[in-house]
């Protein structure tokens, strides 16, 4: 989110219709998360660290995805590219969240809010701008491969920070601003009710807590967010990969 890593709204704490809103819609986001059970872990090596296995595609489970998820999912577990960490996918056209362990198996997904403008690519130094100065049609979820840390906003809320340069984060779904009803978007299978924030990624809190935030504790991982206008291959070079496989 633009404005020196602040959230998008002012904060309305204690809002009466925002807690109505939040107590309402706590049962439904709760059935929002589709949890894949995990598979049997590899048998640990010699040395006690559990081995990886050469994987020739990512685990879905049962789960649904777009064939552009699958593809950069697999291209990742054939690569090693997640540096055999527990790495994030952002589908942006599904409004989507599937989050995978170091060998590629889903763990769980969820569906998200985004920016509020259909885009790959934020405006140069837009992290640093006051947010009434962002144009509604500069509030992106920037496409790509990310580095993602965990950190802290401006109000003190620990998130992982996508873009940190254009102060993109995914973290917690907002209700501080009651006119946005984000919980209530996020309830709906309508993937237009999705896009409503300044380019962070919204996630519903107990998957955030359950699944996002132990990913991020320790170290640093990857966070591949999938364009929407860019071919996929473009974003993260397949083509090229395609191209100088045997």
């Amino acid at each position: 989110m633009p404005g020196a890593h602040a959230p998008a709204a002012a904060a309305a704490a204690g809002d009466g219709f925002a807690e109505a809103v939040c107590r309402g819609l706590l049962i439904a986001l709760a059935a929002l998360a589709v949890v894949v059970p995990p598979a049997t872990p590899p048998r640990p090596e010699a040395g006690g660290a559990p081995a990886l296995a050469a994987i020739d595609a990512a685990d879905f489970g049962s789960e649904p995805a777009s064939p552009d998820a699958r593809m950069v999912a697999d291209w990742v577990a054939r690569t090693r590219d997640h540096m055999n960490a527990a790495f994030v996918i952002v589908d942006k056209k599904f409004a989507r969240v599937h989050v995978f362990d170091a060998n590629a198996r889903l763990r769980a997904s969820s569906r998200v809010l985004l920016g509020a403008a259909i885009g790959d690519d934020t405006v140069p130094g837009i992290g640093s701008r006051p947010i009434p100065e962002v144009r509604p049609e500069e509030r992106t979820t920037p496409a790509g491969r990310f580095v993602a840390e965990r950190g802290h906003n401006a109000r003190g809320e620990d998130v992982v920070w996508v873009d940190y340069g254009a102060a993109v984060s995914m973290h917690r779904v907002l209700t501080t601003e009651p006119r946005e009803r984000r919980l209530e978007r996020l309830a709906t299978p309508t993937i237009e009710d999705k896009r409503i924030s300044w380019g962070c990624i919204n996630v519903p809190v107990a998957f955030f807590d359950r699944y996002i935030q132990p990913i991020f504790a320790q170290r640093k991982a990857i966070v591949y967010v999938l364009p929407e206008i860019k071919p996929v291959e473009q974003v993260f070079g397949l083509q090229q990969v395609a191209a100088l496989s045997p």
